[in-house]
Order: structure tokens, then C-alpha cells, then sequence
């Protein structure tokens, strides 16, 4: 039921006892497949570049702000920018198996006020692309705006073009929201931002499916899955609907 005002104006649903959250932290989350570091030049650096070469082309890059680095030199001056920002806050993905990082990922946009965070500038190298890290990756910054931080808005925004992003958004169970025009210019081009998002209430049932996803009995012996990300979801919403 639509609330009023005292004008008779359409209002929204109350926000009890509101407070501004706090900032994330600059710490290390510990997940499985993964663990979340603080992004260092010095201690990342050499494995992301070498992770980074093992991709057959630059196309990882194509959507990011950045150009591909041909020079482990030059990629170390990128991550002593990277790891001296605030917003946003960049963390490398360390393999849980090698120790090795693999990739990085940022929380950016902060808004305490309101409680809305973003994740992006996602470099995933081919070392984990499409693995369980990849995803509890993801998993471990939505916990951490959610339940440790209590966030209301989680956002998810790439290039509209972006069709793999756009993908994986729909797969995290993020909402798309629609399409920002001409939102941006960058590397001499423009671009349409599409929106996506999950918010607070949504957030039990994402969280559900992906522990259920990453559990280890949704494995087979080689690695690959047993039940997509998308199936659970989709099975456990069927059943709280039964």
C-alpha cells in the first residue's frame, strides 16, 4: 500500500533508525578458493603480471580504464596508484591453492550516507576466470557490504556493450536497471553504462545459493560443477515459494 504524506503525496517505505555505515576496511577477507589482500605492488605485482600474460590477447582489458601492460615495470607504477586510493579500494584475488594472485577487483563509489557500494574494476586473469574463486570473490565483498557492514545497495555497472559483464551480473543475481546514455568517455570513445543491483532484502536468498554453490559437495572430482549458480537460485526460490 502506497504511503501519503500529510499533503497527500506519494511517499517511501520508512528507514528505521538509520545510520550512516562505516568505510570498508583495508584488510584481508579469507574465503576457500580465495582470499582478498589489500592490493601491493610490491607483493602482487609480479603475479598479476605473470598472471596477466598467460591471456592470449588484451581483450580483458578492453572495457577497463586501463590499457594492457607489456612491462612488469609499468603494471607496478599502475598498482602503486591502485594501492594508495581509497575510493576505490582495490583488493587482489590470491589463489587459495598456488598463493598466488590472480586477479583484482574493487569496492568504489562508497556512499555511507546512504548505504550503496559498488564493485568494479574487475580484472580476472585466465588463471581464474570461470573458476569457484572467481565467484567467491564476488560472494566475499557482497558479505562484507551486507552482513558485516550492513549496506542496503550493492551495484554492479560495466559498458553496455560488455555482453560477458552483463552476463555475469545476471549469473551474481544482481537486477538490471537499465541503461545510462552517454554515461562516459573513455579511451577516446563514449559509452552507455548499464545498471545493475542487489539490495538488502534481496540478499539472504544470493547469499544462500552461493554458499550452496561453493560448498564443496557441488564439485565433481575434477572440478566442475555440479548445479549452476543460477539452478540453485532458481531451486531455492521454488522452494520458499512451495
Amino acid at each position: 500500500m502506497t504511503r501519503l504524506n500529510d499533503y497527500g503525496q506519494p511517499i517511501g517505505d520508512p528507514v528505521s533508525e538509520w545510520t550512516p555505515r562505516r568505510l570498508p576496511p583495508r584488510a584481508t577477507i579469507e574465503g576457500h578458493f580465495c582470499r582478498l589482500e589489500p592490493i601491493n605492488a610490491k607483493r602482487h605485482g609480479a603475479d598479476l603480471f605473470a598472471a596477466n600474460t598467460t591471456a592470449l590477447d588484451g581483450r580483458a582489458w578492453t572495457y577497463l580504464f586501463a590499457e594492457p601492460f607489456t612491462r612488469c615495470e609499468e603494471f607496478n607504477v599502475y598498482l602503486e596508484k591502485l594501492e594508495t586510493s581509497d575510493d576505490p579500494l582495490f583488493f587482489a584475488v590470491v589463489d587459495g591453492k598456488t598463493q598466488r594472485a590472480v586477479g583484482f577487483l574493487s569496492l568504489m563509489r562508497i556512499d555511507p550516507a546512504h548505504g550503496v557500494i559498488e564493485v568494479g574494476n574487475i580484472n580476472y586473469s585466465p588463471l581464474v576466470q570461470r573458476t569457484p574463486a572467481a565467484t567467491e570473490a564476488q560472494y566475499l565483498l557482497m558479505k562484507l557490504a551486507f552482513t558485516t557492514l550492513g549496506y542496503r545497495r550493492f551495484e554492479w555497472k560495466c559498458d553496455s556493450l560488455n555482453a560477458p559483464s552483463r552476463s555475469a551480473a545476471l549469473r551474481y543475481g544482481f537486477t538490471f536497471e537499465g541503461i545510462f546514455r552517454q554515461a562516459v568517455v573513455y579511451k577516446g570513445r563514449s559509452r552507455d553504462t548499464a545498471w545493475f543491483s542487489i539490495v538488502n532484502s534481496e540478499w539472504p536468498g544470493i547469499k544462500a545459493a552461493m554458499e550452496s554453490w561453493l560448498s564443496p559437495g557441488n564439485f565433481e572430482p575434477d572440478g566442475s560443477q555440479r548445479m549452476s549458480l543460477v539452478d540453485i537460485r532458481q531451486r531455492l526460490a521454488s522452494n520458499l515459494l512451495a
